[in-house]
């Protein structure tokens, strides 16, 4: 019997980032002889257990063969016998694939310190090809380790363009897609998630929406990048850079996927593009089983982000038809991350990366406003029904042209 440390926490040492977590491989082991240790079992696909204290998980060394299509289609044999080069086959990158012995020698049958060096991100073997899951990994790797340079080797994209050719890709499960998709949106350069997959032509399999944002024009006016696609990874980038939320950042993800179904002849205004974007935000939230709160908030933020943009323009009421919309006097912290995800979508724009934004604040400070007032003297005057409402809603539009006033006045 014989234990390593395995994968990732391996591959960060390497690389002189911190460790969190450490994953462990077993060899020379059975189930039996690890629960007699006083392992406990966790696993369900193959054998994982639980450290009796440090509670940290240990997997049997394994290797699979493929039966079947998608993530689910393996046969998975951990006999005893297996050894940790074949354990480590099985895996997605090299950078990946190095494992350490309890003496601190490392193992790298397939070459993951050279890639680590050459800051490469390399399939480890052929069977790369045989779980789609992979490939989104591997585009969730490339955002992640984007900073220190790595980038994608070619072989290995051309085995990603032969899984969409091949239709492996359709195997993928939303559940799977979404867990990859919201752990991408939380790396430092999620953009470089989407690229990716773009470069090895997988975005159009997974993605369509967004991949047929690249190529549309917009008003250079508005839009000096004037690519759609380019707009939408600039401001990606910019609400990852500002510390938003997993939330907030697919938000900014959805906001404009309606500018992909403009009518050619109003190109390159997007006039409507908000209602258009907000089906295909549905479909896509629907599609791919998207948690209620990303789903809602990314349709708000499609739905009213022009609005935001044009707030310390509008009239009164326009203002006020907004905030109730937008359920900002219920929802003060959703409001607040769309008003946040408007501001990625100001800054991502060239030559508007640093531009000032008091539409958030200026809203933001409104919601208060109308959270607060007082409307305990309107309730007293005797009114009800539709009499009270319409009261309510009166003070609430005198409230609104006074605090836009005052702010015009001293926008800070």
């Amino acid at each position: 019997m014989k234990i390593y440390r395995v994968g990732g926490c391996v591959r960060d040492r390497l690389l002189g980032l911190p460790v969190n977590d450490i994953d462990w491989v077993v060899t020379g082991a059975t189930a039996t002889e690890m629960l007699a240790l006083g392992f406990k079992s966790i696993g369900k696909d193959f054998p994982v257990f639980l450290h009796p204290e440090s509670k940290q998980e240990y997997a049997l060394a394994r290797s699979e063969r493929k039966i079947a299509p998608g993530y689910h289609g393996f046969e998975v044999s951990a006999d005893p016998a297996t050894t940790i080069e074949q354990d480590l086959l099985r895996r997605d990158l090299t950078i990946n694939a190095i494992a350490e012995d309890e003496d601190g020698n490392i193992i790298d049958p397939y070459g993951g310190q050279r890639d680590i060096e050459a800051r490469t991100l390399r399939h480890v073997s052929a069977a790369f090809i045989e779980d789609p899951v992979r490939v989104l990994r591997v585009a969730r790797f490339a955002a992640r380790f984007h900073r220190l340079g790595f980038t994608l080797a070619e072989d290995t994209c051309k085995l990603i363009r032969q899984m969409g050719q091949s239709g492996e890709l359709e195997a993928l499960v939303a559940e799977r897609v979404w867990i990859e998709l919201s752990r991408a949106l939380d790396e430092a350069d999620p953009a470089v998630f989407f690229t990716t997959l773009r470069d090895c032509d997988a975005l159009v399999r997974l993605f369509p929406e967004i991949d047929a944002l690249f190529g549309i024009p917009q008003t250079a006016k508005y839009h000096p990048e004037i690519d759609t696609g380019l707009h939408l990874m600039m401001a990606l980038q910019k609400s990852a850079e500002l510390g938003h939320d997993n939330e907030t950042r697919f938000a900014v993800l959805m906001h404009d996927l309606g500018k992909a179904v403009t009518p050619v002849e109003i190109l390159p205004g997007h006039n409507g593009h908000e209602a258009r974007g907000r089906q295909l935000v549905a479909a896509f939230c629907k599609r791919w089983r998207v948690p209620k709160a990303h789903s809602t908030l990314a349709l708000i933020t499609t739905e009213y982000h022009t609005l935001v943009h044009r707030a310390l323009d509008l009239r009164p009421s326009t203002l006020l038809r907004l905030m109730t919309r937008a359920d900002s006097l219920r929802k003060p912290e959703r409001f607040q991350k769309m008003l946040d995800a408007c501001l990625a979508d100001l800054r991502g724009r060239k030559n508007y990366e640093d531009a000032p934004y008091p539409q958030r604040d200026f809203l933001a400070q409104l919601a208060a406003r109308l959270r607060d007032m007082d409307i305990a003297e309107i309730q007293q005057r005797g009114l009800d029904g539709k009499n009270l409402g319409q009261a309510i809603e009166q003070a609430r539009l005198q409230l609104i042209k006074r605090e836009k006033a005052l702010f015009l006045q001293d926008p800070r």
